[in-house]
């Protein structure tokens, strides 16, 4: 249907915000019929789309991540889950409108969320695989850059609020509120972000024939 809207209505550009649209196609439907499209296509966007993929990607690329393991059978999860120390994360691999992490406070609280998604009880088929993996302590920080197959150009930071009620104690939820740019990431940092991660993620993308074109969002945790 927006497909067929823009052929009709032949914009000049057309710029896609919501992550689900990207994971449907729609840069690649547009490209097809020639309509000028900002926004990655779909191979690209997977590494928004599927936690699981942009974690295996981090580790190929040499990207500082946390140590993980990704299931989609509950007794591996569990394993892995025993050998584990609390807080421990547990992640839907895919889309759940930014609620799709939870931050467990101990074992029997990550195993229960690692079978609840699976079952498709908590994030129906967002959650038939999960990522688990080690908690980061430290403050998290937004990173915005316009990528073009290998070429990176920053744009800003941000510091998002996503954990409900004071202390950060509740849920993660798809967002409360951002301030820009984030307090505390210096120049210094956000070189050290474009090394190691941004330019990094992009020629990886750009080797494995998913060259990204749009902006990309970096969710980082620096630890103290």
């Amino acid at each position: 249907g927006l497909v067929a809207w823009c052929v009709e209505q032949q914009p000049d550009l057309v710029v896609v915000g919501p992550d689900n649209t990207l994971e449907l196609g729609i840069a690649d439907r547009l490209n097809a019929v020639d309509i000028p499209c900002f926004g990655p296509t779909r191979a690209a966007a997977q590494i928004e789309w599927s936690k699981a993929f942009m974690k295996d990607l981090a580790f190929q690329a040499g990207i500082p991540t946390a140590a993980y393991g990704r299931f989609t059978n509950l007794a591996e999860a569990e394993a892995f889950i025993g050998g584990m120390a609390a807080p421990i994360v547990v992640k839907a691999d895919g889309l759940a409108l930014g609620k799709g992490v939870l931050i467990c406070q101990s074992k029997d609280e990550a195993l229960a969320a690692a079978r609840d998604m699976l079952s498709g009880a908590l994030f129906g088929k967002a959650g038939a695989e999960i990522v688990v993996e080690e908690f980061l302590q430290g403050f998290e920080v937004s990173y915005f850059a316009l990528v073009d197959g290998e070429t990176v150009v920053p744009l800003a930071s941000a510091q998002d609020h996503k954990r409900a009620f004071d202390g950060d104690k509740g849920p993660n939820t798809g967002g409360m509120g951002a301030i820009s740019p984030a307090p505390h990431f210096d120049a210094e940092l956000e070189q050290r972000v474009l090394t190691d991660i941004m330019q990094p993620l992009a020629r990886t993308l750009v080797n494995k024939d998913r060259a990204y074109r749009g902006v990309v969002f970096a969710g980082l945790m620096i630890q103290d």
